[in-house]
C-alpha cells in the first residue's frame, strides 16, 4: 500500500528566507508554486528532495489568518499510496480516524488524510500521470 514519504509539510514564517535555506544550504530545488484556488494568493511551495520525495512549505500568515508563532513548523507527513481507494478502505476496515475522504487536491493528485495516536496529520497521497509533481519529475528526466 504505502510506496515511500511523498513529502513533510511544514508551515512557514518567511518563506523567502526557508526556501533561500533549503536551496542555499541543503541544495534543493524549487519544483513549483501552488496558489489559494478561491483567490489566487501564494498558498504552497514545492521543494524538492530527490526521488519522488518533495518538501511542501505553506505560507504560515495565509495557512492561519491571523498569523500566530506557534502555527509554525510541522504540519503533516505525507504517504505515497499506489491506490488511494484501497488505502481509504483500510482505514476504514482498521477503525483509523477519518478525517478526510478521497479527492482530488490542487496538485492533480488524489489524497486522504487521517492522523496517528498523538495526532499528527497524515495525508496519504496518489500521484497522478498530470499531476504537479509528476510534471516537474518529467522535466528533470
Amino acid at each position: 500500500m504505502v510506496k515511500g514519504i511523498g513529502h513533510v509539510a511544514f508551515n512557514v514564517k518567511d518563506m523567502e528566507t526557508t526556501v533561500g535555506f533549503y536551496e542555499k544550504t541543503l541544495g534543493f530545488e524549487k519544483a513549483f508554486d501552488i496558489a489559494r484556488p478561491e483567490n489566487g494568493e501564494p498558498w504552497i511551495v514545492y521543494l524538492h528532495a530527490g526521488g519522488n520525495q518533495f518538501i511542501e512549505l505553506f505560507y504560515g500568515g495565509i495557512v492561519e489568518k491571523p498569523y500566530r508563532d506557534e502555527n509554525i513548523g510541522f504540519f503533516h507527513l505525507c504517504l505515497e499510496v499506489s491506490d488511494i481507494h484501497a488505502a481509504w478502505q483500510k482505514i476504514l476496515d482498521t477503525g483509523a480516524p477519518r478525517d478526510d475522504a478521497p479527492k482530488c487536491g490542487g496538485d492533480g493528485n488524489w489524497q486522504c488524510w487521517t492522523h496517528d495516536p498523538d495526532g499528527n496529520k497524515i495525508e496519504l497521497m496518489q500521484l497522478e500521470p498530470e499531476s504537479l509533481q509528476m510534471k516537474y519529475l518529467n522535466r528533470r528526466g
